[in-house]
């Protein structure tokens, strides 16, 4: 039996996450204790990173049981010390002698060669009352981390827990971790390259409209079917009898934060608007206390990826706007949580509607957001310093201000203002006259209004780029959805 990793394992079928491997790597290649922290959203994908990585091998391994208490985790770690000694093994009393048990065990394997220890959802360990993190602090301060051929991996779902108590620990482990993996949902090229490993080999118009439902989260997308369509495979997994996603929002919610009814309503909220909302608006929609909790769940879902912060051009941290940009959270509260049941061909039969249309050019928007660093790629301009950021400014007769609105703004350190116009189409896009006037009264509004001294650049990211005629002459460059397509 394998209680080490080996370097010589065979090659793991893990899609994207070069960085992530390269720093697991760097950990195995060290000479001295390792204490890895692996956090994220739930569905990214970090058990099936560290179980790939490492083949499922693993000197000791434990999964947390959510919602058990201390008596439950502490037998299930029993079985599990039990297995690896290969006999029976009584559970312990409390987690200091747990690890104390642990502590001999490894230390009866061989020295000369790397153990690797895994910790999976380690947040559930850790309820009320079980004193299990004063335990694994003592546990590593004490021992572990004298030992140079151990690598400790701790994982978990609940990223607000993880960045408090273990990735920015104050107490026992402050400073003590060696490696964070903060892992993010797949960009749009490691979607591809998924699917295609699926044998799905899908349109890139597909697969930008089905990462405008699902994201970049590898479970969503290893249910879907390859002898489906796009649009069939939405039905039978969102909108069928008892599919497979029906009951995933309150599953999501409940299993990462306590309280979760106060994050729903936020996320609810904002859900109704699509440019999203300040804190002061948040608070007249949900009638929440603008105090400290509110900061601390702001925040939380800020951490696990479920909303985002975003400045307007030139505008004070006080007019911070919160927006909503989980995929699937927004299609849920747009679509199925009023719909459920109602038709399980819902998402066929709504294909091109003018209201299916109107969302799609809202959430291409988010895409093209998430994959900025594509959209400097295609611009040339990826090593120069920018800050990215959306503009808004009302009707200003007095002014000779048009009120006007844009999604993305790129402000280079070259002096060079980059104006992202974004729009998503079945085809090439056409600028008409009117859609011409706007554009230039847009800029004029935003030269005026910011009093922007910068050169500013006109840029339109579309699907299938700007059909050539006598106004297009006014874009200055084209991203189109390809581009956004390149690795990172």
């Amino acid at each position: 039996m394998l209680y080490y990793y080996n370097k010589n394992m065979r090659k793991h079928k893990i899609i994207g996450r070069i960085e992530e491997q390269e720093k697991l790597e760097s950990c195995m290649n060290s000479d001295r204790a390792q204490l890895i922290v692996v956090y994220g959203r739930r569905r990214v994908g970090k058990t099936f990173l560290i179980n790939e990585y490492f083949h499922n091998e693993f000197a000791f391994k434990l999964t947390g049981a959510h919602g058990k208490g201390k008596e439950v985790q502490l037998e299930n770690f029993a079985f599990a010390l039990g297995r690896k000694m290969q006999r029976k093994y009584t559970a312990p009393k409390n987690w200091n002698r747990a690890f104390e048990d642990l502590r001999d065990y490894l230390e009866s394997l061989d020295e000369s060669k790397k153990q690797v220890v895994f910790l999976d959802e380690l947040p559930w360990l850790d309820n009320q009352k079980s004193e299990f993190l004063s335990a694994f602090e003592w546990f590593w301060n004490d021992w572990a981390s004298t030992k140079d051929n151990l690598v400790f991996i701790v994982s978990g779902s609940a990223t607000s827990w993880m960045d408090e108590k273990i990735a920015n620990n104050k107490g026992g482990l402050f400073n003590r971790q060696t490696r964070k993996l903060f892992l993010k949902p797949f960009k749009l090229y490691e979607v591809e390259e998924y699917l295609i490993s699926n044998n799905i080999n899908w349109s890139r118009y597909d697969i930008v409209r089905c990462y405008m439902i699902m994201g970049g989260i590898p479970y969503y997308l290893s249910l879907l079917n390859n002898k489906l369509s796009l649009s069939q495979n939405i039905d039978s997994l969102f909108f069928s009898e008892g599919c497979e996603l029906w009951d995933e929002f309150e599953h999501l919610y409940r299993t990462l934060f306590s309280n979760s009814e106060n994050y729903i309503k936020v996320v609810e909220a904002l859900s109704t608007k699509t440019g999203g909302m300040t804190r002061k608006e948040i608070v007249e929609s949900t009638k929440l206390k603008n105090n400290g909790d509110l900061t601390k769940i702001l925040d939380n879902l800020i951490l696990s990826g479920f909303i985002r912060a975003t400045n307007f051009y030139k505008k004070k941290k006080k007019d911070t706007m919160f927006q909503l940009c989980d995929y699937y959270t927004a299609f849920y509260m747009k679509y199925i949580k009023d719909n459920y049941g109602k038709d399980e061909h819902y998402w066929s039969n709504s294909t091109d509607t003018p209201a299916r249309r109107t969302w799609e050019g809202l959430v291409f928007e988010q895409v093209c957001k998430d994959h900025v660093y594509a959209v400097k790629n295609k611009l040339g301009i990826s090593g120069i310093l920018s800050e990215e950021s959306a503009w808004f400014v009302r009707a200003d007769s007095k002014n000779g201000i048009e009120g006007a609105q844009i999604d993305l703004i790129i402000k280079r350190r070259d002096h060079v203002v980059t104006i992202c116009e974004i729009k998503f189409s079945s085809g090439q896009y056409t600028i008409t006259k009117e859609y011409d006037l706007n554009l230039r009264n847009k800029v004029e509004a935003f030269r005026i209004a910011t009093k922007c001294n910068d050169s500013i650049q006109l840029v339109m990211l579309t699907t299938y780029g700007v059909k050539s005629n006598e106004y297009s002459s006014l874009i200055q460059n084209q991203v189109i959805m390809d581009d956004l397509f390149v690795k990172r």
